[in-house]
C-alpha cells in the first residue's frame, strides 16, 4: 500500500518530542525494510524456479558427472556465488532438478490419465507416451538417466526416484483395477504385477535404445506389452 508523503509528514509532526519522532521513523523504516525483503524473496523464488529449469536442461544433455559448474551457471545466467547462496552446491541443485522433474512429470501423467476415455486407454496412452519420450525426445527420461548414472550411490536421489516410482506404480495399479472392473483386462490378472511389468519394461526399452538405436524394436515391444495386458 502506498502512503502519501504529506500523510507521513503529518504523522511525524504529531510526535511532540525528538524521541517519539525517532521511534516512529525507526519503526517506519523497519516496516519498509521488511516489505522490501518480502518482495525480494518472492522475486528470488520465481527466478530460482526459472534457473532450475535451465539447469535441468544441462543435466539432461550432459548428465550429472558431465555437467560442470561453469555449464550450470552459464545456463542459469547467475554467478557461482549466487548459486551457492540461493540453492547450494552442484549436488543440491541436482536434487532440486530431479525433484522438480518428477513432480511435474507426475502431474502431467495424472492429467493425461484423467482425459482418457477408458482406464485401458489411459494405460495405453501412458505406454505410448513413454515410447515417444525414449525415441523422439531430445531430452529422454531424466529419471531413468539418473537411475543409471548416480542413483546407486546417492541416497538423496534414491529417495526421490523411489518416491516417484511408487507414485507411478500406484497410478498404474489404480488404472489396472478400474480396467478390470470394466472388463477391459482379465479379472484374474494381478494389478501390482502388471504395474511392475510395465515400469520395468520402460527401463529395458531405454537401455535397448541406447545400445541399438532401433525404434522399430522398441515399438514392437510396446505393441506386445499392450496386447499382453489387453487380453
Amino acid at each position: 500500500m502506498k502512503l502519501p508523503i504529506a500523510y507521513l509528514v503529518q504523522q511525524i509532526n504529531r510526535r511532540t518530542s525528538i524521541t517519539t519522532k525517532k521511534t516512529f521513523l525507526k519503526r517506519l523504516f523497519q516496516n519498509i525494510s521488511y516489505l522490501c525483503l518480502q518482495v525480494m524473496a518472492r522475486n528470488r523464488e520465481f527466478n530460482e524456479q526459472e534457473a532450475i529449469k535451465r539447469a535441468m536442461d544441462v543435466f539432461w544433455k550432459k548428465g550429472y558427472n558431465g555437467a560442470s559448474m561453469r555449464d550450470l551457471t552459464d545456463a542459469m545466467q547467475i554467478n557461482s556465488s549466487s548459486l551457492y547462496n540461493s540453492i547450494g552446491d552442484k549436488h543440491k541443485l541436482f536434487v532440486k532438478c530431479i525433484q522438480n522433474y518428477t513432480e511435474e512429470r507426475m502431474k502431467e501423467a495424472k492429467a493425461h490419465a484423467s482425459q482418457a476415455k477408458t482406464p485401458l486407454k489411459a494405460i495405453v496412452n501412458f505406454i505410448q507416451d513413454s515410447v515417444n519420450t525414449i525415441l523422439y525426445s531430445n531430452n529422454s527420461c531424466l529419471a531413468i538417466k539418473t537411475t543409471f548414472e548416480v542413483a546407486a550411490n546417492d541416497s538423496a536421489i534414491q529417495a526421490i526416484l523411489k518416491s516417484d516410482a511408487d507414485k507411478t506404480h500406484s497410478l498404474l495399479a489404480e488404472l489396472i483395477i478400474k480396467a478390470r472392473e470394466q472388463k477391459e483386462i482379465d479379472s484374474e490378472e494381478d494389478p501390482e504385477t502388471i504395474a511392475d511389468f510395465i515400469m520395468n519394461a520402460f527401463t529395458g526399452w531405454y537401455e535397448s535404445y541406447i545400445l541399438y538405436q532401433n525404434p522399430v524394436k522398441i515399438k514392437k515391444m510396446a505393441k506386445y506389452l499392450i496386447t499382453r495386458i489387453s487380453q
